[in-house]
């Protein structure tokens, strides 16, 4: 990604719940999804998806429509194994922890030779390979140490790695039948995966940025500390 994420610096506020500390990509009970019709829309790409009060400056992005969400972080009850779709995207386009939601442009990501650190679920204990597609943001050496240790999902196994560059490669997020407009079923896997440019990507309401990572290596986070 570019490097326009060393330039946030102003400190984002933390929020913790029954004594976890929650992810700044975490939904809260108030962020409720809003109200949507899905209509058929021909634009310069071709016929996909779109929505009937569309505002293509605010539901698109690189003329993908996304998922409708409202944004009132701190507000409510968090769900700590969610995701929002906005934030997601700004963790990916700016470089920010996934965690704290700071930039992971610091002095560890010079330290590490330019380096982003990206932890992921490995049950099995498979590491994270060179041109692996992923929607889990970076993270920050000290909210990984955290992580690791609280979170459910990576108690069951992780993986983490230095990275030196996370390429755009799409979109996660819930598929559309071309003649029905009726939702696909999600596959095993999770989410429908739609790369750029390819035909899904119109028929697939975004949930999730989706990057590929090189300059991959696998690392120790005791080692890094």
């Amino acid at each position: 990604m570019s490097g326009e994420g060393a330039v946030i610096a102003r400190p984002r506020a933390q929020f913790h719940w029954q004594g976890l500390h929650v992810p700044f990509i975490a939904p809260w009970s108030d962020e409720q999804h809003l109200p949507i019709t899905i209509v058929r829309r021909r634009g310069v790409g071709g016929t996909g998806i779109g929505y009937a009060d569309e505002l293509s400056h605010v539901d698109r992005r690189r003329d993908v429509l996304w998922a409708r969400q409202a944004v009132a972080r701190g507000s409510g009850t968090p769900f700590l194994a969610g995701v929002h779709p906005l934030r997601q995207r700004q963790a990916m386009s700016h470089m920010l922890c996934q965690v704290c939601g700071e930039s992971t442009y610091g002095s560890a990501f010079r330290r590490w030779g330019e380096r982003h650190l990206f932890v992921a679920r490995a049950p099995k204990g498979r590491p994270l390979g060179e041109g692996e597609i992923t929607t889990t943001p970076p993270i920050c050496l000290p909210c990984a140490h955290e992580s690791v240790g609280v979170c459910p999902h990576l108690r069951k196994g992780w993986t983490a790695a230095l990275v030196e560059r996370a390429q755009p490669w799409g979109v996660a997020g819930t598929r559309y039948d071309e003649k029905t407009l009726r939702t696909l079923p999600l596959p095993s896997t999770g989410l429908h995966m739609a790369q750029i440019g390819h035909l899904e990507e119109r028929w697939t309401l975004a949930m999730r940025d989706a990057v590929t990572l090189h300059g991959v290596t696998s690392i120790d986070l005791g080692a890094v500390a």
